[in-house]
C-alpha cells in the first residue's frame, strides 16, 4: 500500500476513532443520548414514501460527515467543562451539542406521523415507537401500519353562488379529484386552491379557499367515500350571508415610493406594459402577481408595492402602484488573481452600469479588464510577458424587440433583449491576438414555468493574428515535421457567425441544460450562390478572411438526492458534440472541447486529458492539441455539511474527449465506440466549500484511479499503484462544480 492510502486510513481512522470517543459526556445523569431515527414500514407500501415522512419526526440525532461519523458531537465533547477557556469555547461553537431524547418530541411524531398517512388515504393508519437502548444512548424506531387505503367513490358539489357555479363550469380546467383516485387530503386542499384561483381570477377579490369545504362519508365495512365539495356564502359581521361580490378595476395610479423624490423615472409606455391590470376588467389575482413580476426584472425599480382599495359602497377597486427607484448609475472595481500553469499573474476589472438610459430600465454596462501574467520558460522567444485588454459594452432592454413578436405575448412573457460588443487585445511572446465581436440575443421564460430560453439571433466574431513570432511560425506553423493542421487553422484570421437557441429546465432537484448552435451556412450558401473563389487552402472568404462553419449541442443533467438535511449525494451527466463541414475542417479553437480541470474529471489539471488516449509530446502546445470534436462527463458527489460555513465532499468522476475526424497530430483521439470503456478515464478525491451564501469557494484535491493515456504498467490504474506526486491534481474554484 502506497503513501497516499496510508493517509486516507489514517484520516478514515482518526475519523472514526473521534467520533466514538466520549459522545456521552455531557449527556446528564438518566438521560439518553438520541444515537439514531429509523421511519420503516411494516408491509410493502410503495406509495408510502417513508423519506418524506421523515420531515415529520420532531427531534433528530447529531449529524454524521458523509453519513458514518459524528465529528460535529465529537468536537464538541472534546471541550472541557470550563466555559471561561477560549479553547473549549471554540470546540464547542466548531461541534454540536447531543441531542438529549425527548419522549415528549416522539410522543407527538407518532400523532404526526399517523395523521400524516390518514391524510394520505390510510384511515385506518397506526404508528408505534420501539426504544432500543444501548447503555446511555437509545436508538428509535417508528413502525407504521398504514393498513388498507381508502378511495373516492363519487364527487358531488354544493354551490351556493349560481355566479360562480357558471364560472366554474365554463373554466374549462381539469378537476384535481376524480371518482375511482385514492383518498389524500392534500389533493383536497389542492383542489380548494384550484377553484379560489380561478375564483380570484375573475374578480372575486375576496374570496379564499376558507369558503370551500367538503363531506366525507364512508358506507359500514367499506373503503369507498362518498365526497361532498361545499362552496358555501360570504360571511359579513353581524349580516345575514350574501353572495360573493365580483369587483372591478376603476383606476389605476402610478407614484413614486420616495417621499424625497415623487418623479417616476420610467417612461408611462414602460408603466403600462409592466401593469397587467385593467380599468373597466374585472380584478384578476394573476394580473396583481404578474404586475409585481414584470416590476420586480426592472432594474431601474427597487421596491414595488401595490395598494388595492375598494370604492365605498361599490363592486369597484382601485389600485395605486409605488415604486421606489434603484440608484440610476453604478461603479465597480474587482481585482482578482490568476494562475496558468503555474505563471503568476494579476488582472482588474472596472465597471459602470446605467440602470435606466431610456427611461425604460434598459440597462448600459461598460466593463475595461485589463491582465497580467509573468511568462517564464520560454526558450528562444523575447522577454515579452502576457498583457491582455479588453472592453466590452452591453444594452439590455427588459422585453422583447422585435417585430414578429405579437403584443400579447410581448406582455405575457419575462424577456430580455441584449445587444453587446466586445474588443480583446492579447499579447503573448509568441503572437499577437485580437477579437472583434457583436452580438444580439433574447432571452425570455413565461411566469409560473421552470422553463428558460435563449436565441442568439446572431453573434459575430472576428479572430485576427496582427502578428506571430518568428521562432513560433518556424517551428509549429511552418515546420513540415510538425503538420499541425488543428494549430494552424487556429492561428489564421478567421470569421466565426453563429446562430444558437439554449433551453434550461429547473424543477425541485432537478436541472437541465441544452444548446445548439451553428455557424457558417448562410455564407456557405451565399459563396456558393454568387460563385465566389476559395483560396489556397480550398476556403470560402468573406472580406478576404476564412469562415468557420460547423454544428455544436450540448446537454448537461444534474440530479440531487437529498439524504438527510446535512447529506445529499448529486449525479451529474454532460455530453457535447461539434462537427466541422463544408468550409471547415477543424473546429475554431473556442468551439472545441477539453477535458480536466475544476469543473470536469478533477484527477487531471485543465486541459491535460484526452483526446482519448493520446498523450502529450511537448507542453509548450498541449493546450492546441489536447483539444476535441466531443465531450462526456459523469460524475457522482457526495456532499455533507460540517460545520460553521464548512462543507466537504468525496466525488468520483468519469470522461474524456475525443476528435470525430481522425488528426495526425493526435494519435489515438478518434473516438470509436468499441475503444471507449478502455479510453473512458476514471479520478476520485475530496473536496472543501466555504459557503458564503452570495458565494461559495470550492477546494479539491483529486486523483487519477484509471488513466486512458497509458495503456500499460502502474501508469494505466494508478488506483491500484498510487503516487501522490504523478496523480494529484488541486483545484481552487468559486461555485459548485454542477
Amino acid at each position: 500500500m502506497r503513501k497516499v492510502h496510508h493517509i486516507v486510513l489514517l484520516m478514515v481512522g482518526l475519523a472514526a476513532l473521534l467520533s466514538a470517543c466520549s459522545s456521552t459526556k455531557y449527556v446528564p445523569e438518566g438521560e439518553y443520548l438520541l444515537n439514531s431515527v429509523k421511519v420503516k414500514t411494516e408491509g410493502d407500501y410503495d406509495d408510502v414514501n417513508t423519506a418524506s415522512l421523515r420531515n415529520y419526526v420532531r427531534q433528530n440525532p447529531n449529524r454524521r460527515w458523509f453519513s458514518l461519523f459524528k465529528l460535529p458531537l465529537a468536537t464538541y465533547s472534546l471541550s472541557g467543562r470550563d466555559t471561561t477557556r477560549w479553547v473549549n469555547r471554540t470546540l464547542r461553537s466548531m461541534g454540536e451539542a447531543p441531542v438529549i431524547f425527548d419522549s415528549a418530541k416522539a410522543a407527538v411524531t407518532c400523532v404526526d406521523l399517523q395523521q400524516e398517512l390518514r391524510n394520505e388515504g390510510f384511515l385506518n393508519a397506526q404508528v408505534s415507537m420501539e426504544q432500543q437502548v444501548s447503555g446511555r444512548k437509545v436508538n428509535l424506531v417508528y413502525r407504521l401500519k398504514p393498513g388498507e387505503p381508502y378511495f373516492i367513490h363519487t364527487i358531488r358539489h354544493e354551490i351556493a353562488d349560481d355566479s360562480i357555479a357558471r364560472i366554474l363550469a365554463d373554466a374549462g380546467s381539469k378537476s384535481l379529484l376524480a371518482e375511482g383516485m385514492k383518498f389524500d387530503v392534500s389533493l383536497l386542499d389542492a383542489e380548494r386552491k384550484r377553484i379560489t384561483g380561478i375564483l380570484t381570477d375573475k374578480g372575486y377579490y375576496r374570496f379564499h379557499k376558507e369558503y370551500i369545504a367538503y363531506q366525507a362519508d364512508t358506507a359500514a365495512s367499506s373503503r369507498l367515500i362518498d365526497l361532498t365539495l361545499r362552496l358555501g356564502l360570504m360571511h359579513r359581521n353581524d349580516q345575514p350571508d350574501t353572495l360573493h361580490t365580483r369587483y372591478w378595476m376603476r383606476h389605476i395610479r402610478y407614484a413614486s415610493g420616495d417621499p424625497q423624490d415623487e418623479r417616476i423615472h420610467l417612461r408611462r409606455h414602460v408603466l403600462h406594459e409592466c401593469t397587467h391590470l385593467s380599468s373597466g376588467e374585472p380584478y384578476r389575482s394573476t394580473g396583481l402577481q404578474n404586475t409585481y413580476n414584470h416590476f420586480g426584472r426592472l432594474q431601474a425599480v427597487k421596491y414595488t408595492n401595490i395598494l388595492m382599495q375598494q370604492v365605498p359602497d361599490a363592486d369597484s377597486l382601485d389600485c395605486d402602484i409605488l415604486l421606489l427607484a434603484n440608484k440610476p448609475s453604478t461603479i465597480s472595481f474587482q481585482p482578482e488573481g490568476t494562475n496558468t500553469a503555474g505563471d503568476l499573474g494579476a488582472a482588474a476589472s472596472l465597471t459602470y452600469q446605467n440602470r435606466n438610459l431610456f427611461r425604460g430600465s434598459e440597462v448600459l454596462s461598460i466593463e475595461l479588464r485589463g491582465a497580467y501574467e509573468a511568462i517564464r520558460g520560454l526558450e528562444g522567444y523575447s522577454n515579452q510577458d502576457f498583457v491582455e485588454y479588453s472592453a466590452e459594452t452591453r444594452l439590455q432592454f427588459p422585453r422583447l424587440i422585435a417585430p414578429f413578436f405579437s403584443q400579447p405575448l410581448r406582455r405575457r412573457v419575462n424577456a430580455t433583449s441584449e445587444l453587446s460588443l466586445l474588443y480583446d487585445l492579447q499579447d503573448r511572446p509568441e503572437f499577437h491576438r485580437r477579437l472583434l465581436s457583436a452580438a444580439w440575443r433574447y432571452k425570455w421564460n413565461f411566469p409560473g414555468s421552470n422553463s428558460r430560453y435563449q436565441l442568439d439571433l446572431l453573434d459575430l466574431n472576428y479572430v485576427f493574428m496582427p502578428w506571430i513570432s518568428d521562432t513560433f511560425r518556424r517551428e509549429y506553423l511552418d515546420n513540415d515535421n510538425t503538420r499541425n493542421a488543428i494549430l494552424r487553422y487556429n492561428y489564421e484570421d478567421l470569421f466565426i457567425t453563429k446562430i444558437g437557441f439554449g433551453y434550461s429546465f429547473t424543477r425541485g432537484n432537478l436541472a437541465l441544460k441544452t444548446n445548439i448552435e451553428t455557424s457558417g451556412n448562410l455564407l456557405q450558401m451565399g459563396s456558393k450562390l454568387f460563385g465566389a473563389e476559395k483560396n489556397s487552402r480550398g476556403y470560402y472568404r468573406v472580406f478576404n478572411i476564412a469562415f468557420a462553419q460547423y454544428v455544436k449541442g450540448d446537454i448537461d443533467v444534474s440530479k440531487t438526492l437529498q439524504i438527510d438535511p446535512a447529506n445529499q449525494l448529486v449525479f451529474h451527466l454532460g455530453f457535447g458534440i461539434a462537427y466541422p463541414y463544408g468550409n471547415s475542417s477543424v473546429l475554431p479553437f473556442e468551439k472545441r472541447y477539453f477535458s480536466g480541470g475544476a469543473n470536469s474529471v478533477r484527477g487531471w489539471s485543465v486541459r491535460s486529458l484526452g483526446p482519448g488516449k493520446y498523450k502529450e509530446k511537448d507542453g509548450r502546445i498541449n493546450f492546441i492539441n489536447q483539444t476535441g470534436d466531443m465531450k462526456l462527463d459523469l460524475n457522482v458527489e457526495y456532499r455533507t455539511r460540517l460545520f460553521w460555513k464548512f462543507s466537504g465532499a468525496a466525488f468520483v468522476d468519469a470522461g474524456n474527449i475525443w476528435t470525430l475526424r481522425e488528426y495526425a497530430e493526435q494519435p489515438g483521439g478518434q473516438f470509436r465506440f468499441e475503444d471507449l470503456p478502455s479510453q473512458l478515464a476514471v479520478g476520485y478525491g475530496l473536496g472543501l466549500r466555504l459557503n458564503f451564501d452570495y458565494f461559495i469557494l470550492r477546494f479539491d484535491l483529486g486523483m487519477k484511479a484509471v488513466n486512458p493515456a497509458s495503456e500499460e504498467g502502474d501508469e494505466h490504474y494508478p488506483i491500484l499503484h498510487p503516487k501522490f506526486s504523478r496523480d494529484n491534481a488541486f483545484h481552487f474554484a468559486v461555485g459548485l462544480p454542477f
